[in-house]
């Protein structure tokens, strides 16, 4: 895989941006307002992260142009979920989202070989819907992103799905203290909420046993449904001292419960 090529995909990295961190953190402020030049800024200007991550994948037998897009899918998920008030740095938090998506690629690449055509059909794609997105600050519909690329709206639908992999909710997203958070501890439990299932056990005995923040953490979580990220922002402490709280409260909960 030769990584010492200057132009991948058509973008010339000797000549990427290099971005101070007030101007990362200027940019941030527009992406949260829906600046869609701003997140096109924002990508640029972090496609070297891509380069350093592609690099560890040098033993691959996969095209780098290939591996660069995957990367730049990733950056492009980290953009959009990236949380500016948990005080992580932004890198922190995307390299192991762009590797993640780059192993995914990888192992079902090597599974179920896509057709390169099928892959470029979808990168078309998605390319597309960003510079559409650009342009008319709104989502488009797949028959506007076949219009605008030549090819039938059908042949994208099948192209996207054939590259598509599912997300495991253990995936990690970033590391804080030792604790690792996965995906699954920054969605809400809207069945928890709906179905209120936590009331049909004993509960108000368990809970009483928890102290006042740790009672205030499984109410807010399990009764009112709210992330972790939202419980953390709510009582002033980070999102890892809520995953430790949370899981040390389920813990006293479930052990009182078995003795009941």
């Amino acid at each position: 895989m030769a990584l010492y090529k200057v132009e991948i995909c058509g973008v010339n990295t000797s000549k990427l941006p290099l971005l101070t961190t007030q101007e990362k953190a200027e940019l941030f402020d527009k992406i949260r307002q829906g600046d869609k030049e701003a997140r096109e800024l924002y990508i640029k200007g972090n496609l070297r992260l891509v380069l350093s991550i592609i690099q560890r994948f040098s033993g691959s037998n996969e095209n780098v142009d290939d591996l660069f897009q995957i990367g730049c899918i990733g950056l492009m998920k980290a953009i959009d979920n990236f949380d500016i008030s948990q005080g992580v740095k932004f890198s922190t938090y995307a390299v192991p989202m762009i590797i993640g998506e780059i192993r995914r690629y990888l192992r079902d690449n090597n599974a179920i070989r896509v057709s390169r055509s099928l892959r470029d059909t979808a990168y078309k794609a998605i390319y597309a819907k960003e510079a559409l997105m650009k342009q008319t600050n709104k989502e488009p519909s797949v028959e506007e992103i076949a219009k605008e690329i030549g090819i039938s709206a059908e042949e994208i639908v099948g192209a996207l799905d054939a590259i598509q992999s599912p997300v495991s909710l253990y995936e990690p997203v970033y590391s804080e203290g030792g604790d690792t958070l996965y995906i699954m501890d920054q969605v809400s439990d809207k069945k928890s909420k709906e179905e209120n299932w936590v009331e049909e056990i004993s509960l108000k005995e368990a809970m009483a046993r928890l102290s006042p923040r740790e009672n205030n953490i499984i109410n807010l979580r399990f009764f009112q449904g709210k992330t972790q990220m939202e419980v953390a922002e709510e009582i002033h402490i980070s999102q890892a001292q809520v995953s430790r709280l949370e899981k040390s409260a389920l813990k006293c909960m479930k052990n009182y419960l078995k003795e009941k």
